[in-house]
């Protein structure tokens, strides 16, 4: 089995003493894990950081084995950003949801194209934090596990929503979900609308919104937690007055 296709890296750890196996998001083949001979030199590790862009080559001998793949660096990648620890952190974060959420060798061009505009997306200060959020809903949507917030679950009405309901993932007004508040969770508008304007509480809440889909349709049926990485994002986020 062979193919050539555009990735981008989500971790590395070393095998052996100068190689390292990497796991890999690619365009149109999904996740997929690889050796790469040389991995562990000073030469190739700052391509095998979370979020570089690769160009992969893979070879494996039968489709069910562990391949072998020669990669070319693609761009700066996550050293165009040294200088913001805390976009560092957030292309650690989404490395780690794709990589624990995403199944291997499962063709997911959603998720890859979802990570390509959060890579870009880091470069602007004020906006990619949203851009995060909506990574994660897209991840959730792409596994089959999306939010429907066109209409009310109760109503059908499509005005004033700003809840959603932490059961079935739909849209639940102001009106109707009054009564049952503390049990809902809150919507931020710029989930409804690309035009929707960021508020005060508008991150923290996609974030917590996405992470209980995360953890109750993908993390906790694999008897996982949500990666360490996502949780120090949050802190981190928390510390820049950002949430």
């Amino acid at each position: 089995m062979e193919f050539e296709d555009d990735a981008y890296v989500l971790a590395a750890r070393a095998h052996g003493e100068t190689g390292a196996i990497v796991d890999l998001l690619t365009a149109r083949h999904g996740r997929y894990a690889a050796h790469v001979a040389g991995g562990a030199s000073r030469r190739m590790k700052p391509f095998l950081q979370a979020g570089a862009r690769v160009l992969v080559r893979y070879r494996a001998r039968v489709s069910d084995q562990l391949g072998s793949a020669a990669l070319e660096p693609v761009g700066e990648g996550p050293s165009a950003l040294f200088d913001d620890p805390l976009a560092l952190a957030g292309i650690a974060a989404a490395a780690a949801v794709a990589a624990g959420a995403l199944p291997e060798r499962e063709p997911h061009p959603g998720a890859f194209l979802a990570f390509e505009a959060l890579t870009e997306a880091f470069a602007h200060t004020d906006i990619w934090p949203a851009v995060f959020v909506r990574f994660e809903a897209g991840l959730l949507t792409d596994l089959g596990f999306g939010f429907d917030l066109s209409k009310c679950a109760a109503t059908g009405a499509v005005d004033d929503l700003i809840y959603v309901s932490p059961r079935t993932g739909r849209a639940v007004s102001r009106a109707a979900g009054e009564p049952y508040k503390d049990r809902l969770l809150a919507l931020p508008a710029f989930l409804l609308s690309a035009q929707g304007r960021l508020a005060s509480g508008d991150i923290g809440a996609g974030l917590a919104l996405t992470a209980h889909f995360l953890e109750a349709y993908i993390f906790n049926p694999l008897n996982r937690p949500l990666p360490p990485a996502r949780l120090w994002l949050l802190d981190r986020l928390r510390e820049a007055g950002r949430l």
